[in-house]
């Protein structure tokens, strides 16, 4: 039939059935016809459709296998809400197929393809600045954020979408997310959904702080009992830095005494942990608070005793051809040069300041790999200095570390160089990576959890999620002060 007739029978259609025998088969017009325009779709797994109707957008059954097929057919026109839904998300992706997204999609790879080509040679090009030409960034969409959030605070854990409640919560990624919605109340974004998930961030991280021993709980069951005596330093320090951020930057006066408490009783203890990571995480902290309270002296002591104590572990570690803190690389890693770049250039104290540019070039240098992207290093053994480096698995966390840490460096020099080194670390989520294969979904706001030697890993648990949306949120802010400090004056 010609298109003006099929066109005809795809409108009038409930559902579709495209009941292919072989797998390989990597196109079907007439699929994409019919789920362009929102309709409900029964499929054997053929290679096309198993991409396209991944997460619920629509059903797919064995192949050969016709009674499966006509079971998934009744079942959808009896469940009148199932279909629609299973219509919408569909409708919903095909929009990001029509030729003016696809165009600018098309757009976004040639230039990935212009900095790899660009890092390979090595050799100078001419380039926009960010003010001149800002990149354009993903949708924020906060559903599987949303999703993974009930009264209590957000769920550690998903089972591809859906969130594991054998796994409960844990006090790190509650302080992720409070330091998220902080972020988004600077950038305006749904201020009544994003003040109800900083209430419930915010709430638990004040449950989770044991007043006796002025630490805090980190792991918390579904059925709200504690399962640690004490958390560990990193969690305690997250929990800071959260708490922090919400007192030198949240607008809610609630939000700033509140965590302006908790902060004062939290603070005393963090100069006595042995983890660089909890240094580096209280550090950030300690320089948000600040922000608001300059005059704290606690506060102030707190940093020069935590700066001290990682130029002190570079000083003991680095070697000429292993300029680091430790004599392994292995997760955060970001996050001890970001603290040094931070609290140096604040207290305009040049050797910490150049220290942690210093560490942070020879990180993107290790993490580099030759076609350009980033390479984090692999949570499977990470990297021993005179070893074999692990390039799996790769976790979203790292990715998020290097956009903040390169991003603070950028604020600090104005060297526009640093701020694409966060764009190529950004650009690891969307597909710029060993791989080619995004971890985050459009489709749900979530991001997979790592990507594996030969695959990503599906499930779309709190922290690589944070990971993403973090880093979304950094590069906007980031992309909104420029575009405000080269207005002209009026």
């Amino acid at each position: 039939m010609d298109l003006e007739e099929l066109k005809e029978f795809i409108g009038a259609a409930d559902l579709y059935v495209t009941p292919y025998l072989n797998e390989a088969q990597v196109t079907s017009g007439t699929l994409a016809y019919t789920f362009g325009a929102g309709k409900a779709v029964v499929s054997t797994p053929y290679w096309h459709a198993a991409e396209l109707l991944a997460e619920d957008r629509g059903v797919l059954v064995p192949f050969a296998d016709s009674a499966a097929i006509g079971r998934e057919v009744v079942s959808l026109l009896r469940d009148e809400p199932r279909r629609q839904a299973m219509r919408k998300s569909a409708y919903k992706l095909g929009r990001e197929m029509v030729w003016s997204n696809i165009a600018r999609v098309y757009v976004a790879s040639f230039e990935r393809a212009r900095l790899e080509g660009a890092m390979l040679s090595r050799k100078s090009f001419a380039t926009k600045t960010l003010d001149q030409q800002p990149r354009e960034l993903p949708d924020l969409r906060l559903d599987h954020l949303s999703r993974m959030t009930d009264s209590t605070g957000m769920f550690q854990h998903a089972i591809l979408t859906v969130p594991n409640f054998s796994e409960g919560y844990c006090t790190d990624d509650n302080a992720r997310a409070l330091i998220l919605t902080v972020l988004l109340e600077q950038l305006e974004v749904e201020p009544d959904r994003i003040r109800t998930l900083a209430t419930t961030y915010g709430a638990f991280l004040h449950h989770a702080f044991d007043a006796r021993s002025r630490r805090f709980h980190n792991h918390l069951s579904f059925d709200r009992r504690w399962l640690d005596e004490t958390g560990s330093e990193d969690s305690h320090a997250r929990a800071l830095w959260a708490l922090g951020l919400a007192v030198g930057r949240s607008g809610y006066r609630s939000f700033q005494i509140m965590a302006g408490q908790l902060f004062t009783q939290a603070l005393p203890l963090v100069t006595d942990f042995t983890s660089p990571r909890a240094w580096a995480f209280s550090l950030f902290g300690i320089h948000e608070y600040l922000k608001r309270l300059s005059g704290d002296r606690a506060a102030t002591q707190a940093r020069e005793a935590l700066t001290l104590k990682l130029m002190e572990l570079f000083d003991r570690a680095a070697k000429p051809d292993w300029p680091w803190f430790e004599e392994e690389l292995t997760y955060d890693n970001a996050r001890l040069a970001h603290a040094l770049i931070q609290s140096g250039h604040a207290t305009t104290n040049a050797t910490v300041f150049e220290r942690g540019l210093q560490t942070l070039r020879w990180l993107v240098e290790v993490q580099t790999s030759e076609h350009g992207h980033l390479r984090p290093i692999g949570s499977n053994g990470f990297y021993r200095r005179g070893g074999l480096r692990a390039n799996f698995d790769q976790q979203p966390v790292e990715a998020h570390a290097m956009v903040s840490a390169c991003l603070e460096a950028y604020r600090a020099t104005s060297d526009v160089s640093w701020y694409e080194q966060a764009q190529r670390a950004f650009d690891w989520f969307l597909g710029w990576n060993d791989l080619g294969r995004e971890l985050y979904s459009s489709t749900t706001g979530g991001c997979r959890d790592a990507l594996h030697v030969d695959r990503v890993n599906g499930n779309q648990g709190a922290e690589s999620t944070l990971a993403f949306l973090l880093s979304l949120a950094e590069m906007r802010l980031m992309q909104n002060a420029v575009t405000v400090f080269n207005q002209p004056t009026p």
